[in-house]
């Protein structure tokens, strides 16, 4: 397995101001997998200070990321990336693994793993 995820620099530099704002400068970033969501499965992003012994560690444009390995086949492949439009910002997540999602934009299902099924 290689880089599992991929995060644009214009993610980084929006994830790295949040984490400035919050005084998270020292954590990591944890891109992560939990059950819910009307597809089964989300996405979840949160700043960490401690690694897990069965992390997987990444670093994208300075950026220290964390996976956990439960989680890297299903993240395997996914590209993270910030967009900006006249109606506002947020970020993307493109996942070759995911054959469903909802109209969220967080919650999914891939051929092996479905979750279960719950609210958006």
């Amino acid at each position: 397995m290689t880089q599992i995820v991929d995060i644009t620099e214009s993610a980084v530099f929006h994830i790295k101001e949040m984490m400035k704002n919050n005084e998270e400068e020292n954590s990591y970033l944890r891109v992560s997998i939990k059950g819910g969501g009307c597809s089964g499965l989300t996405y979840g992003m949160g700043f960490d200070t401690e690694k897990q012994e069965d992390d997987f560690e990444l670093n994208e444009f300075g950026l220290n990321i964390i996976v956990s390995k439960a989680d890297a086949d299903i993240l395997n492949g996914t590209v993270i990336d910030y967009k900006q439009s006249l109606m506002g910002g947020g970020f993307t997540i493109d996942n070759p693994n995911a054959t469903a999602s909802c109209g969220c934009g967080t919650s999914f299902r891939t051929a092996t793993k479905a979750g279960t099924p719950g609210n958006c």
